[in-house]
């Protein structure tokens, strides 16, 4: 997956909108306001960061040598994985909505329901 790709994807959710709020270069995805992903892009090969449950995040690292602690951030709870390494595609999309969905549900309950997600 490039980073096209990536953009694309992300943006293809509901209620996904980017900007850049940290500097000209860190692309950033959220959801409802919230921060899901985000991707320096003048790395090469193309990075991205995507927020993680804690224990699925260490299996990750563990298992894919394209998957580390997330830089610059919460080490905890966030993955910066090479999306232009050797990471099936199929397995990127999953951690997309994995990350998403983690930020979805992180909303409050009364703005989950008039998003509909509820």
């Amino acid at each position: 997956m490039n980073i096209e790709e990536f953009r694309e994807y992300c943006l293809s959710k509901k209620y996904v909108t980017e900007c850049f709020p940290f500097d000209t270069t860190t692309l950033v995805f959220k959801v409802a306001g919230k921060m899901f992903a985000l991707s320096g892009l003048e790395n090469q090969p193309a990075t991205v960061n995507l927020k993680c449950d804690p224990e699925r995040a260490i299996e990750l690292r563990e298992e894919f040598t394209d998957v580390i602690e997330g830089f610059h951030m919460n080490k905890k709870l966030w993955n910066t994985i090479t999306i232009e390494g050797n990471l099936p595609k199929n397995l990127l999309i999953e951690l997309i909505d994995h990350s998403y969905d983690l930020v979805v549900k992180g909303l409050t309950k009364k703005l989950q329901k008039e998003l509909g997600f509820l």
